[in-house]
Formats: C-alpha cells, structure tokens, sequence
C-alpha cells in the first residue's frame, strides 16, 4: 500500500492568513510554513503559477520544513499556456514573450528555482495544470512532448480542464499518452452540474505518483469572484466519496497526494484535517 500525504493548495493563501487559523507569533513568513509543515506532510506551492520561482527561496522552504515534508510546485502560468501578467515577466527576455528564445529563457529560470528543492529531494511533483481551452488534439499533444523533453526527470503531475480529456474512448488515450512521458495523472473534484466539470476519474499513470486536487463544489465555477469559485465546506459525506478511490490509488502507487483547494478562510485545513481522520493516516 502506497503512502498517502493530505494537504493544502497553499499555505500562504490571503483567506487563510486572515481567517486566524495561524496563532499569534507564527504569522510572519517562517513561523507560517513551519506551524503548517507540524500540521501536514504536504503542501501545494500556488505561488509559483503568478511568478517564477526563486531559489533562495525555495532553499529557505526546504530549510524550514522536516526532512520528509514535500512541496508540489505549481508550473509557471506561461509555461502552461495562461494569460500572464507582464509584470510577472522576468525582465531582458529576448524577442516576443512567447518566441522560442524568450520560452527558453523562462524556463531555464524556472529550472533553476526549483532546484534547490530537486537536490534536497522535497519536490513531490511539478504541477501542469492547462487550461480548459487546451483540448484533446495534435497540439495538445506537441505541448505535452516539449514538456515532458524540458522536464525529463522530474517528479511531473498533470491536470486537464477540458473535460473531453477524460470522457468515453479519450480517457484511456489521454491515461496512456501520461503514462508513456511519466506523467501522474491529476484526479479532481468539483461541482459535478457545471458543463466544464471534469469527471471524478482515477486514472494511475505513473508507479511512483498519484494526486487528487478537491476544488470544492462551488456552483460558480468559473465566475464570480475568488472567494465565490472557491467557498464550499465539504461534508464528511462528500469527502467519503473519496475514501475507497484515493485508498485504491496507495494500492498501485508508491505514493498519493491528497490537496484540498477550497481556499476560502480555513475550509481547505479542515477539510484536510477531517479527511486525514477519515483514513486514519
């Protein structure tokens, strides 16, 4: 049975800095991460999606966590085809930002500010999450083999948002294309009503990694503001649900990331908590 590690899409989230879920003394930046990393073995970094990584700061993450706690890395907004802001951009790229030199360059400081977490061996995984207008087709498929050739070697996890990835004859062409780049594939869960739902499936595509992303049941998916897309409380029969399927994945893996990302206040570190309990690990 593979390890099962339970955690948030952040810690640093604004609604949860102010929802009073970190005590007094423990609010600055360190005293943060240290107070999460005694609560969970496993944290999403989000913060690398709005801008790229920095390695003394992804040194300073290693340093004040325990040797076992991991970090998976959310990818860079423009290396997964998202709108980005340009002041995100680092400054002297070369040519239009999305010419291949400027792409280059972008990802070689991305490669570099991860890595102090590679060598420490505290990267769980590098998150690709494409947008929902990356669908099913030859150039999806070109944007997973340049990734897959920049990332070789890396812990790699990959999420959808177009639902057609994992619906009827797809699903298994979109498991096995993960699984031949070494690819983990992302289970989600979300508002099963909405038309951009993507299916609660399970795929296992990778020995080494699974991870399951709860979003939250938000009815306003997709509008509204951060808050609206993101505000839901699971029950404790909604995170049931989950049990047999994340049990099922430790049984065909060496490990299984479990992230809560409804972020609004502390639900996502209760819900956390609560599942934990729920399969006792």
């Amino acid at each position: 049975m593979g390890e099962i590690l339970i955690g948030t899409c952040s810690w640093t989230d604004r609604a949860l800095v102010g929802s009073g879920w970190y005590p007094p003394g423990r609010r600055g930046a360190e005293g943060r991460l240290r107070h999460y990393a005694e609560r969970f073995p496993v944290v999403e970094a989000d913060s690398t999606y709005y801008g790229l990584p920095d390695e003394r700061t992804s040194r300073l993450w290693a340093e004040r966590t325990p040797e076992d706690f991991v970090f998976d890395v959310k990818a860079f907004s423009l290396l997964t085809g998202h709108p980005t802001r340009p002041a995100a951009l680092p400054p002297g790229l070369p040519g239009d930002v999305r010419s291949p030199k400027a792409l280059d360059e972008v990802w070689r400081r991305f490669t570099d500010g991860v890595g102090p977490l590679r060598e420490a061996g505290r990267l769980g995984a590098v998150l690709f999450q494409f947008p929902p207008w990356l669908r099913p087709g030859a150039r999806a498929r070109a944007v997973l083999a340049d990734c897959a050739e920049r990332t070789a070697g890396w812990p790699v996890c990959v999420e959808f948002r177009h639902p057609d990835w994992w619906r009827g004859p797809q699903e298994r062409t979109t498991a096995e294309a993960l699984r031949s780049y070494g690819f983990a594939a992302v289970a989600v869960d979300m508002e099963p009503s909405l038309p951009s739902a993507v299916p609660p499936v399970t795929p296992v595509t990778s020995p080494r990694l699974a991870v399951v992303r709860l979003h939250g049941r938000s009815p306003a998916w997709g509008t509204g503001s951060k808050e609206d897309r993101f505000r839901h409380e699971y029950t404790d029969g909604e995170l049931r649900e989950w049990l047999p399927r994340v049990r099922a994945l430790a049984g065909r893996t060496e490990r299984v990331h479990v992230l809560f990302n409804n972020c609004c206040a502390d639900a996502a570190v209760r819900a956390a908590t609560r599942m934990r309990a729920l399969l006792d690990c």
